[in-house]
């Protein structure tokens, strides 16, 4: 536990070190001062018992285990004994490496793996996203390893974006692509495709896409803009009544023009192209969905956030 200045109670108060978690906390007021801390200490390893007593804690040594391969990740291959022209034993180190170089299957999962987790960390996934998509992507592997080929980042984005939809937790193509090392829409799009039609249907896993809702982007792109609770719950409500319409425009760009329609009515009016950016839909696309959108303001729009009055003073596309 050190001291240092926590912004909740604006004073310096006494911290302590979640390591488990990796956050700083302030002991006074609960409030997370530093998350993803990391631990910068060294690692070590001791086989003196006398030692081992008085540090029980230094002997952290070892990469974690990975669940999703089939030895963790922390197989030992251990080659055949030999025997040399005097007839002495000894390890044959070439058969060795040669068994380990040879054993392919792990090799190849084990760093697509790590980038589907430094793509979920990238987006801010939680785990049970990171989890579902590597999940996805073994048994891709497992069903045509020859097809994945150089189109793996579009598969391991694919994996992504299917994973996120079985959470209720959905990304956009868009966002996905932002963190799919280079891979093209296109790409991840054929990927998506091929995982639903192909492996679906030959491994019998259900990874159907669930529908997806101008409401489950609703929260996230407003605090992407950094509005109010007040004008948050207004566009949460107004994409729920708007589901009742039959406005044919794709969840995310519903989404942005009911978020650029809140927006108009507040006093912290925002520009369409900050709507734009935060959002990731093209403003062309945000205009468009709010000409689809604008005669239903009346009833989209609740009583309580604002008035007729309030409403004629709306853009008329």
């Amino acid at each position: 536990m050190e001291d240092e200045n926590c912004t909740g109670c604006k004073r310096s108060t006494v911290v302590v070190f979640d390591r488990s978690a990796g956050d700083i906390i302030c002991r006074e007021c609960g409030l997370v001062l530093e998350s993803h801390y990391i631990d910068e200490t060294a690692e070590w390893r001791t086989y003196a018992d006398d030692y081992l007593n008085d540090c029980a804690n230094m002997i952290r040594v070892g990469a974690p285990s990975n669940p999703f391969l089939d030895d963790g990740g922390l197989s030992t291959l251990i080659s055949k004994l030999g025997s040399s022209t005097s007839g002495v034993p000894f390890m044959s180190f070439g058969g060795h490496f040669k068994s380990r170089c040879l054993n392919t299957d792990q090799s190849g999962l084990s760093p697509a793996l790590t980038t589907i987790c430094a793509m979920s960390d990238r987006l801010g996934l939680v785990t049970t996203i990171k989890d579902s998509a590597n999940e996805i992507y073994k048994k891709v592997v497992a069903h045509q390893k020859s097809r994945v080929g150089k189109n793996v980042d579009a598969y391991l984005a694919a994996c992504l974006y299917i994973a996120c939809r079985q959470e209720d937790k959905p990304r956009t193509i868009k966002e996905i692509r932002c963190v799919a090392n280079g891979a093209s829409k296109k790409e991840i799009g054929r990927a998506i495709d091929y995982i639903m039609s192909k492996v679906v249907v030959n491994i019998g896993q259900s990874m159907e896409r669930g529908t997806v809702h101008a409401r489950d982007f609703v929260r996230r792109f407003c605090s992407n803009l950094g509005m109010t609770n007040q004008a948050v719950n207004a566009a949460q409500e107004a994409v729920q009544r708007l589901e009742e319409l039959d406005i044919r425009r794709r969840p995310a760009s519903v989404a942005a023009a009911v978020i650029y329609m809140i927006t108009q009515l507040s006093d912290e009016k925002k520009q369409l192209q900050d709507v734009s950016y935060a959002t990731g839909v093209a403003i062309s696309t945000i205009k468009k969905s709010y000409k689809d959108i604008y005669p239903y303001a009346a009833r989209l729009i609740p009583a309580w956030y604002a008035n007729e009055e309030d409403l004629n003073s709306l853009y008329r596309p």
